[in-house]
């Protein structure tokens, strides 16, 4: 579990979090949310350690990150998996290769189990028989498999995901959206997405953050937001006409 409590950050005289405390827990999909500029990205990098907040701690299954030692704080970025928005693949390298990159920087395997574990989590994410080809030879929901296959290798214990369905298609972003949950949910991950996608957040959205202007806003899960009266989430989050209907057929089927 990430426990996040009073985090506070500032940028010169702009307040980007104010106040923001949240629970993340493991086996679910937790969602920050919020239009552009709301401070997810922010929050996000001060979770990880890319910024420091002014105020506020941030614990990793009870331990706060500013009291862990240096050997610590190492064990603690081994157990992290990051799904990039842009997929970050090294493009002169095979898919076997881009998802065998954290095991030969920080695992002590060898080469045959290192392939071992790359085949298993390939096959995982549905990409059996990928391995000699390149990033440019598969399509964009190949190489956000492949990224989420690379993040994931390590058994990671925390799963950082941003905006994974960037740049899909819907029936593709279905497809990633479903397998983060699946994988979330078979190993007990704590995953942390960040995401514009409304249809993610109706889908797989067990914990949701909403921020507005650097605060948090409302805390609740999808199910929770049918009968959310929160005028300013309900605009953020029903503002097509597609996923008002979807809100109201919910609705009438739950009162069924």
């Amino acid at each position: 579990m990430i426990e996040i409590k009073h985090i506070c950050k500032k940028f010169d005289d702009r307040v980007i979090l104010e106040d923001i405390s949240a629970q993340f827990k493991p086996g679910m999909c937790n969602l920050i949310i919020g239009a552009s500029g709301s401070g997810k990205t922010v929050l996000t990098k001060c979770i990880v350690d890319l910024i420091q907040p002014d105020e506020g701690h941030i614990y990793f299954d009870g331990i706060a990150f500013g009291k862990m030692q240096k050997d610590q704080k190492k064990e603690l970025r081994n157990s992290i998996g990051m799904l990039f928005q842009g997929n970050a693949l090294f493009d002169s390298m095979t898919v076997e290769e881009n998802v065998k990159f954290p095991l030969d920087m920080f695992s002590d395997f060898t080469e045959a189990e290192k392939i071992n574990k790359v085949n298993v989590i390939l096959e995982r994410v549905n990409l059996t028989g990928s391995n000699d080809k390149f990033p440019a030879e598969i399509s964009g929901g190949m190489k956000k498999r492949v990224g989420l296959a690379r993040a994931l290798v390590l058994n990671p214990k925390y799963l950082f995901c941003d905006e994974p369905n960037s740049g899909l298609d819907p029936q593709t972003s279905m497809v990633i959206d479903k397998l983060i949950h699946e994988l979330t949910v078979e190993y007990n991950i704590t995953t942390i997405v960040v995401t514009h996608d409304m249809n993610s957040v109706m889908e797989i959205g067990d914990y949701i953050l909403y921020l507005n202007q650097g605060k948090k806003e409302w805390e609740g899960s999808n199910q929770d937001i049918i009968y959310c009266q929160n005028e300013l989430l309900n605009n953020f989050i029903f503002a097509s006409e597609f996923l008002q209907d979807a809100k109201s057929k919910r609705m009438q089927d739950d009162q069924k």
